[in-house]
């Protein structure tokens, strides 16, 4: 998948964190999934996201 790509699908989970935030640890993993295709491509991921990656895995273990 292009780099490209993945960086707007991980803008439409944003987006969806914004419009619907019941359904947060469904976004949760699929911003996980798409962070773990960018490691794999090699591609450097976004401190931001990798901040609210962690913010998120911390606001679901407590």
């Amino acid at each position: 998948m292009a780099f490209e790509d993945i960086k707007a699908r991980i803008a439409l989970l944003l987006e969806a964190m914004v419009q619907r935030p019941t359904d947060a640890h469904e976004i949760h993993e699929n911003l996980r999934e798409q962070l773990n295709e960018l490691k794999a491509m090699g591609m450097p991921l976004p401190d931001d996201l990798v901040a609210l990656e962690k913010q998120l895995e911390t606001d679901f273990d407590s």
